[in-house]
């Protein structure tokens, strides 16, 4: 008994599950989308703002529905839920036979049409121009496009197709907005505010030709909009308030069942009711609800959103405050013969698996974005001369303003050997009374400018006064006592070594004037000490410091600034402007819409971020050829290793930045957020990857955040093809590319996964 009992039970369920699936395949003939028990909630878990709470929707097929509310309950997000933009919290929706996102749902895709409440399009584009991006990536032909075109443009009153778009007016664009949606006549036609700004006889065509489309279950359209009453000719409207869907019914059984005169009124009572249960209402309140008479089964279980008071709010009258003691509460009716049936669970050849997101792009569709991005770029023709000529002018800067020499330094002397009115005598001899006079000619040779003084403290005090940068002091019988260092010996005096010396009184505030002045100091004494070494047959050998310098294995034996910093500069203008390009392209798509209704038409974020580096890499290919033309050529940089290296590696650094301009564009909402964000990361990379001062001479603990920052290997590797003339066969040359090539590859792939699974 127990055996059969159970077979039974089997057997029961087999059936039940067989029912349901005959009730959904019934359902999906029936019905073009149903939402089952939605949730969506925006903020933390403990004080969530609710945006959709238990919500029910059913669009049948070949019918217009209209959703109507207030601003901010929900219309949209819901919208966003059906295209598979957004993800709910819990509960179901099935969209055209499918769940939005699932594999071979089509859903985003070509099925549905999508008109945004933004304009979403772009301004410098023809209005034949936006057809096609949009009708391209739909799979028509031009010739189909072009058909459809003449269609549009006629019924929905628009200009020639070559009018640009931004040269229109605002109801114009509305229209644009409408045809790009209706060009491919798509199954599912969703409308957010479509009617705005239009006027009313060609409101009223619209909703003829929404008629006409619905005809046969061909398409399916849910409108939204501002004017309630356009939407008696709806098959179908749903009032949304607060996050719930109050009602769900044919317009003229709703007015007829709450004996309402108009469908505000029927809005206006459903909010009563939805506010019922208070302590305390208000007059208005009280009025209407003494007028109606609640059905049986209308109000349903009550659902506390919030502690707050209740309010009537948006475009359908004026705010009525109501004090809360319950809660809100859900008003839509439970009908149980006519609520739609349970969605299964998806089956399992209805997953994605990992083969599917690793599937490239489709070419029609890198074709279309590719073409986008060009005539965008051939449109805005002055800004992208400015991108392209900006890093030129960096670089002619840097290479005229950092690493030379300091010239015509000023500085002071006060010279006890010349008489009151003597001019030096610059002839050195052997027997020379004068040396200091050839030393300060050496001085002068090298730039510097040599103001006397008649006291130490005049000297001094030009150089406190910031006129000078080092007061120099001979003494009288300088020449005398050098000479007795010289040929004395041991035997000097001590009064001899004294005198013999010059006085400095440098000012060090700042440290590289400081510097480069205590090296011209060093260099002119020196080379005036051996050329008075020879005058007097003395090998000039012994005035010099017995350490020999040969010739350097790698750089020069003067070397300068702009060589050690050239390498790091040149990284640093190709990745941040490439940052800039590819953030500022993105952040204008997603800002205008652009982005978000390119998606709901079935690009994916793979084959947008594709054409963006196809574009934007060939920009920046011509920034670095002129560059490197600039930095060498031009300016005649040190490059003793391989060009092709040498371009290469910008290149790879172009392309680093652009994958990084994508997951800053990805990451903030705002041109500002990215600002901030891209100068928050310019100062750390120039300061820590070596580019103006090398890792060794950093504190320990950032040495190590210093090798793994994306320039830092690539800096080095690029300074040792240019300084040294190492080849990719030298560990620290090909240690650059993998590691500029790895940041690459995180930037790419961390940016792919946010476009993908960024949902709200």
């Amino acid at each position: 008994m127990a055996e059969g009992g159970v077979s039974n039970d089997l057997e029961m369920r087999r059936r039940q599950l067989a029912n349901r699936q005959m009730s959904t395949l019934a359902s999906r003939k029936q019905h073009a989308v149903c939402v089952r028990r939605a949730h969506k909630h925006y903020g933390s878990t403990k004080n969530p703002a609710v945006i959709l709470d238990g919500l029910n929707m059913t669009v049948p097929k070949g019918s217009i529905y209209g959703l109507l509310g207030a601003s901010g309950c929900g219309k949209t997000t819901l919208l966003s839920c059906i295209v598979g933009r957004k993800r709910l919290n819990s509960g179901e929706i099935w969209v055209l036979g499918g769940t939005p996102g699932s594999k071979g749902s089509g859903v985003p895709g070509p099925r549905i049409g999508y008109m945004p409440q933004e304009i979403a399009l772009y301004g410098e584009f023809t209005i034949r121009e936006t057809m096609l991006y949009f009708g391209w990536i739909s799979d028509m032909t031009t010739q189909e496009i072009d058909e459809r075109l003449t269609f549009l443009l006629q019924f929905l009153m628009l200009p020639g197709p070559d009018r640009q778009v931004k040269t229109l007016s605002g109801g114009q664009q509305r229209r644009v907005s409408l045809s790009a949606a209706l060009l491919h006549e798509p199954e599912l036609l969703i409308l957010d505010e479509p009617t705005v700004g239009v006027d009313p006889m060609l409101r009223q065509n619209i909703w003829d030709h929404l008629l006409h489309i619905t005809k046969g279950g061909r398409t399916t359209v849910i409108i939204t909009t501002h004017y309630i009453d356009e939407t008696r000719q709806a098959h179908m409207i749903g009032l949304m308030r607060g996050g719930y869907l109050l009602a769900e019914e044919s317009p003229e059984r709703l007015v007829q069942h709450y004996h309402a005169q108009s469908l505000e009124d029927v809005f206006l009572k459903l909010s009563v009711i939805q506010n019922m249960g208070k302590t305390r209402r208000s007059s208005i309140a009280l009025e209407v609800t003494t007028t109606i008479t609640v059905p049986s089964g209308v109000i349903n279980e009550a659902i506390v959103v919030d502690d707050e008071p209740g309010e009537i709010s948006g475009e359908f009258g004026d705010n009525v405050s109501m004090s809360s003691r319950g809660g809100r509460i859900s008003i839509a009716p439970d009908d149980p013969e006519n609520a739609p049936p349970e969605i299964p669970p998806p089956e399992e050849g209805d997953k994605w698996t990992c083969m599917d997101y690793l599937k490239f792009a489709k070419a029609s569709h890198l074709k279309t974005l590719i073409w986008k991005n060009f005539l965008w770029m051939w449109r805005n023709y002055p800004v992208m001369l400015f991108i392209t000529v900006l890093p030129v002018v960096q670089t002619v800067l840097f290479c005229l303003s950092i690493g030379h020499d300091p010239q015509n330094l000023p500085i002071s002397v006060m010279n006890y050997e010349l008489e009151e009115g003597e001019i030096c005598m610059t002839n050195i001899t052997c027997s020379s009374t004068r040396l200091s006079c050839n030393f300060l000619k050496y001085l002068e040779d090298r730039t510097l400018q040599v103001t006397y003084c008649d006291s130490v403290d005049a000297a001094k005090k030009l150089v406190e006064e910031g006129n000078s940068w080092a007061a120099l002091v001979f003494q009288s019988n300088f020449s005398d006592s050098l000479r007795s260092r010289i040929f004395e010996g041991r035997r000097v005096s001590p009064e001899d070594v004294l005198n013999s010396e010059v006085s400095v009184f440098q000012d060090i505030s700042n440290e590289n004037i400081g510097t480069f002045l205590k090296r011209d100091l060093y260099f002119s004494f020196e080379d005036f000490f051996r050329a008075y070494l020879t005058s007097c047959d003395i090998n000039d050998k012994i005035g010099s410091i017995p350490i020999r310098f040969n010739e350097p294995i790698y750089g020069y034996k003067r070397p300068n600034f702009t060589d050690f910093a050239a390498p790091g500069v040149i990284i640093t203008i190709v990745f941040f402007l490439s940052v800039a390009l590819t953030c500022g392209a993105m952040l204008l798509e997603r800002n205008e819409g652009i982005l978000e209704r390119s998606l709901v038409n079935g690009i994916t974020s793979v084959e947008l971020l594709f054409a963006h580096v196809v574009t934007q890499f060939t920009v920046m290919a011509g920034q670095t050829i002129m560059v490197v033309v600039v930095t060498f050529a031009v300016f005649d940089i040190t490059m003793k290793g391989p060009a092709s290296l040498t371009v290469i590696m910008t290149g790879l650094t172009g392309l680093c930045g652009m994958c990084f301009g994508f997951v800053v564009a990805t990451i903030c909402d705002n041109e500002r957020t990215a600002t901030y964000l891209s100068l928050g990361s310019f100062l750390p990379i120039v300061m820590l990857c070596g580019i103006i001062w090398p890792i060794e001479g950093m504190h320990y603990s950032l040495q190590t955040i210093a090798y793994v920052l994306p320039l830092t290997k690539c800096t080095e590797s690029l300074r040792y093809i240019l300084a040294k003339g190492w080849t990719i066969d030298y560990r620290e040359v090909y240690t650059g590319f993998i590691s500029i090539s790895a940041w690459i590859f995180f930037f790419l792939i961390l940016s792919i996964l946010l476009l993908k699974f960024k949902k709200g």
